[in-house]
C-alpha cells in the first residue's frame, strides 16, 4: 500500500474518530465514505434506511469497465464481501488526544472508526487493481450502520438485499490484547450470543415493621438478582456458557417503605447457539418461580439479540492464509471465544465467513494495561489499519485462488 494512502488512511480514521455517530445516525461518517469511494471511480449505494452503504468492485472481465461500482452481471461468480460497522456508542471519551471525540457523550470506543477506514482503505486498493485489469473477481465492499442497537443493523441490511449475489463474507474486530502486526483466530464459534431481559415486579407495598402483611419486593428482587442465575446455571450445560449477568435494578424511595414496583435488566450471554434457542423459555420458567415464591408479579419483556459468530473453518483458513502471506505464519494467533455479542453473526446464517481479531496493541506494551473496548480512554496503533487493509486486499487474492 503506497505511503500516502496510509497516511490518508490515519487522517481518515481520526475525522470519523471526532465526529462520533449513534446507530442509524450515521449520516456523516456514511457521507464520508460515500464521497471517497465516487472518487475512485466507484457507485456506493445508501441503505434504504439512509446511513450505511455497499459498492461493488468488478473485475474488467466481468463485464464492467473495471471497478466501477455498477451492480455485477448476471452469471458472474459469486463475490467476496468485505463488511465495516459504522456506529459509535453513547460514552464519553476521555482521551487527550488532538483527535478526541468533538460530540459530548459520544466516542468510538469499539474500534468501528479502524474497521470503517480499513474496509475503506481496501476498497481503494481493490479499485486501483480492477483499473489495472488485476482484480481476480467481484468484491462487494459492505459499510453497515448500527452495529450497537440490538439486534443489530446487520438484519436491516439483509433485508435490503446486501448478500445477493455474496459467497463469502469476512469482518475484523479490533483487540487491544492482540499485538499491532498480528491476528487473532479461530474456527468455530469466536463470540457470543448476547440478549437483553427487562423485568418489573409489582405488589401492594406496605410498611416495613409488618413484611408478612404484603408483599416484599425489595427481597424479592434481590432474591431473582442471586436465584434466576443459579437456576439457569444448573438447568443448562455448563459447557453452553449461559450467563445472566444484571446491569440495573431499581425499586423504592424510603427507608421504612416497602415499594410497589421493582425493575431490573441485564444481558443474557451463551456460547452455545442451541442453548441461545431454549434461553427465552429457560429465563421465563426461573423468573415466575423466583417471583412467585415471593407473591410478587412479574412481567418479564425478552429481546432477542445476536447469535454467536460461528467462524466457518473455510474462511478462517483464508484469513490465516491471508495475513501468513503478508506477514509471516507468526503473524497468526489463536483466540478464545468471547462473551461479546456481535451482529456480523446474522450474515453467517446465510453465508459462510469469518472475522478474525485485529490487532491494535502497540508493540513492546505486553505488561501494560490495555484500553479496553467500551471504555472511554480506548484507542489504537494506527499502523493496524494498513495491516487490516493487507489482510483484506490478500484474502481477496487468495479466494479467488481457492475458487
Amino acid at each position: 500500500m503506497p505511503a500516502e494512502l496510509a497516511d490518508e488512511l490515519v487522517a481518515i480514521r481520526r475525522d470519523i474518530h471526532m465526529h462520533p455517530e449513534l446507530g442509524n445516525h450515521e449520516i456523516r461518517t456514511t457521507g464520508l465514505v460515500r464521497e471517497r469511494l465516487e472518487r475512485e471511480g466507484l457507485k456506493p449505494r445508501l441503505l434504504p434506511g439512509g446511513t450505511g452503504l455497499i459498492c461493488d468492485i468488478l473485475p474488467v472481465s466481468s463485464g464492467g469497465p473495471g471497478g466501477t461500482g455498477e451492480a455485477r452481471p448476471e452469471g458472474s461468480r459469486p463475490m467476496l464481501a468485505l463488511r465495516a460497522d459504522l456506529d459509535a456508542l453513547p460514552i464519553p471519551d476521555t482521551k487527550s488526544v488532538a483527535y478526541r471525540s468533538t460530540i459530548p457523550g459520544r466516542a468510538h470506543a469499539c474500534g468501528h472508526d479502524v474497521h470503517t477506514t480499513i474496509v475503506l482503505g481496501a476498497g481503494i486498493v481493490l479499485a486501483r487493481m480492477a483499473r489495472r485489469g488485476l482484480l481476480p473477481h467481484p468484491v462487494r465492499l459492505l459499510f453497515q450502520p448500527a452495529e450497537e442497537v440490538l439486534p443489530g443493523g446487520a438484519q436491516d441490511a439483509l433485508e435490503a438485499g446486501v448478500l445477493e449475489g455474496v459467497g463469502r463474507i469476512l469482518a475484523v474486530h479490533c483487540d487491544p490484547r492482540v499485538e499491532t502486526g498480528r491476528i487473532g483466530l479461530r474456527t468455530g464459534p469466536i463470540t457470543s450470543a448476547c440478549d437483553r431481559l427487562e423485568i418489573s415486579l409489582s405488589g401492594p407495598g406496605g410498611h416495613t415493621a409488618r413484611p408478612h402483611l404484603t408483599t416484599d419486593l425489595v427481597t424479592a428482587a434481590a432474591r431473582l438478582v442471586t436465584d434466576v442465575p443459579a437456576l439457569l446455571a444448573r438447568r443448562v450445560d455448563t459447557r453452553a456458557g449461559l450467563a445472566l449477568t444484571w446491569g440495573r435494578l431499581q425499586t423504592g424511595h424510603a427507608p421504612n417503605v416497602i415499594p410497589q414496583v421493582a425493575e431490573l435488566s441485564g444481558t443474557i450471554r451463551c456460547l452455545d447457539i442451541d442453548a441461545w434457542r431454549e434461553a427465552p423459555d429457560l429465563v421465563h420458567a426461573a423468573v415466575d418461580e423466583v417471583a412467585g415464591m415471593y407473591r410478587a408479579k412479574s412481567e418479564l419483556r425478552y429481546f432477542r439479540g445476536v447469535p454467536p459468530v460461528v467462524n466457518e473453518p473455510g474462511s478462517s483458513a483464508l484469513l490465516g492464509e491471508a495475513m501468513a502471506v503478508r506477514l509471516g505464519a507468526g503473524s497468526v494467533e489463536p483466540t478464545e471465544q468471547s462473551l461479546g455479542g456481535e451482529d456480523f453473526s446474522w450474515y453467517l446464517e446465510h453465508v459462510p465467513g469469518a472475522m478474525a481479531r485485529l490487532g491494535v496493541r502497540p508493540p513492546g506494551e505486553a505488561g501494560a494495561v490495555p484500553h479496553d473496548i467500551h471504555q472511554g480512554d480506548f484507542d489504537v496503533d494506527e499502523n493496524a489499519i494498513t495491516v487490516g487493509v493487507e489482510l483484506f486486499t490478500a484474502a481477496v487474492i487468495l479466494d479467488a485462488e481457492e475458487r
